[in-house]
């Protein structure tokens, strides 16, 4: 990445950012954009006002000249476009999706770096020898209707039980809109079921969740978790069946779980930390609330942080296709071999598809807030999203819903819903998730701790006490993306081993599980 500030002096000189020498547009740093009439120090003036993180044109643009940054063409001109104006998203006419044939297949062939080692954490060794970062009991639940006897179960086993287990940091409930009312065979219904399943195995939950069913639901437990899976049998089991005829009253319905619960608390509360190293983090990282700013600062250093973590043999999975189909060339020369490279081209090809038969295809991923902040369609978003992955060769494709089995640099199919994002990567096995924003958010998940990152020291001063990492010295010349990622490696390793809590945890912030159903619903 070529990468300059036009200046990098006074906080009030103007100033804007060049992603690439080749680049026609530049976008502005300074807080509140610029008005009409301000003279950079280059001598280029603007002849409109321009909010911060929104593109000035560099050139004089004719009628469908391409508009370049990150040296990609993120659109074409619709009109002439005067060098100085601001080219906000209605003067972009956005190009077609790249085509998923004679793409570049694992051309690219990274320098090889040395190992990072001596790196480590304290973490949760399991049985099956991942490693968690904090120590849940999690209550599973195989279909919505029970979910208001698992909230209120989850009240009293933390008001009465936990204080008993110090060792056990939270309880929290396995809750979803699934289980019944829909077509449990149909093709895709795989995907929600798989990722229930490998959501209850996180390892965070120490391989000892309990499982709340109602008894008469489409997803029985059985289908749930295969033989082999998890232990549901009945006896001194895991499973608690609300219409079993032992169940006399709500009350008795409490007391089941609850009786559960303290088991296995008991189990939970047997585990200690132990050093483990860099390489048994399992990382997610993701954007949201994206702003111009997102592919200049903070997912830059997400990137050089995912490149570290990569080095010391860690596992780091980053996702949403839509955010990364017009870069889908970068992706397949980056795979390690044709298999993996043909693995992407078929999950784009698979969402492609499912965005057809909805009428809609990539560009229905850019939010209002997005274009707000400076982001005038998909591919810019794009160019931007990807650099979170690093440089790293891109060792393995994972479905939605599929659980992580192999080391380094992993692409996780999602969509890029928030949400739903997050809930897909925790069902594959992620133990900590680095979150970036710029316009903010104050998203979280239960299950495991997440480290937000902003990108504009407007956002990380106005949210102080949301944001983990501030991104934004980077567009100021405070901090390069090298500090900024290992900063933030470091960060990880703190908060993997308990000794830091991010701001989401501290006030217990965390989104609802949001399942990708893409079968029909009955």
């Amino acid at each position: 990445m070529d990468m300059k500030t036009s200046e990098q002096n006074a906080a009030d000189t103007p100033r804007y950012i060049l992603m690439n020498q080749n680049d026609n547009v530049a976008i502005v740093v300074n807080d509140g954009g610029l008005p009409a009439g301000t003279v950079f120090p280059n001598g280029l003036t603007l002849r409109d006002r321009v909010p911060q993180g929104h593109k000035i044109a560099l050139k004089d643009f004719k009628e469908g000249d391409p508009i370049l940054r990150y040296d990609v063409t993120i659109g074409y001109a619709v009109r002439d476009i005067p060098q100085g104006s601001w080219i906000d998203e209605s003067l972009v006419r956005m190009p077609p999706a790249r085509e998923l044939e004679n793409l570049p297949i694992a051309t690219r062939k990274p320098p090889q770096q040395e190992p990072l080692t001596g790196y480590t954490f304290m973490g949760y060794r399991n049985a099956d020898g991942s490693v968690g970062t904090r120590n849940i009991l999690a209550i599973s639940t195989t279909v919505q209707c029970v979910s208001g006897v698992v909230d209120f179960a989850v009240e009293r086993i933390k008001k009465e039980l936990l204080p008993k287990f110090p060792n056990v940091d939270d309880v929290i409930g396995i809750e979803h809109a699934y289980g019944c009312g829909v077509a449990i065979d149909a093709p895709g219904a795989e995907i929600p079921i798989r990722t229930l399943r490998n959501i209850a195995t996180n390892p965070n939950f120490g391989g000892q969740p309990v499982v709340v069913s109602l008894g008469c639901e489409k997803l029985q437990p059985v289908k749930l978790f295969p033989a082999g899976s998890i232990p549901i049998q009945t006896g001194e089991s895991n499973l608690v069946v609300l219409q079993d005829t032992e169940h006399v009253g709500f009350e008795s319905m409490i007391q089941s779980i609850m009786k559960v619960a303290e088991r296995q608390l008991a189990k939970l509360n047997q585990r200690q930390r132990v050093e483990c190293p860099a390489s048994d983090l399992v990382v997610g990282v993701q954007c949201g609330g994206s702003d111009a700013f997102s592919g200049v600062t903070a997912n830059p250093a997400v990137g050089f942080a995912t490149d570290l973590l990569v080095r010391a043999g860690a596992t780091v999975m980053f996702s949403e296709v839509t955010e990364v189909r017009d870069g889908i060339d970068q992706l397949t020369s980056r795979a390690v071999n044709k298999d993996v490279a043909d693995a992407m081209i078929r999950e784009m090809e698979w969402y492609d598809n499912y965005l057809k038969k909805g009428g809609v295809d990539r560009s229905a991923n850019t939010s209002p807030g997005n274009k707000k902040g400076g982001l005038s369609n998909i591919v810019e978003k794009a160019m931007g999203s990807i650099v979170k992955s690093g440089s790293s060769p891109i060792s393995g494709v994972l479905s939605p819903g599929e659980k992580a089995r192999q080391k380094g640099l992993i692409y996780a199919a999602t969509p890029a819903s928030d949400f739903i994002c997050g809930t897909l990567q925790v069902a594959a096995g992620i133990n900590m998730h680095v979150f970036t924003t710029g316009r903010g958010t104050p998203y979280g998940l239960a299950s495991v701790p997440v480290i937000k990152v902003a990108t504009r020291d407007d956002l990380a001063r106005r949210w102080h006490d949301l944001m983990d990492v501030n991104a934004g010295r980077i567009a100021t010349g405070e901090a390069s993306i090298e500090d900024v990622g290992w900063e933030l490696f470091q960060l990880m390793l703190d908060v993997a081993s308990g000794r830091k809590e991010t701001w989401a945890e501290h006030w217990k912030l965390h989104n609802s599980l949001a399942l990708f159903n893409p079968a029909p619903v009955t």
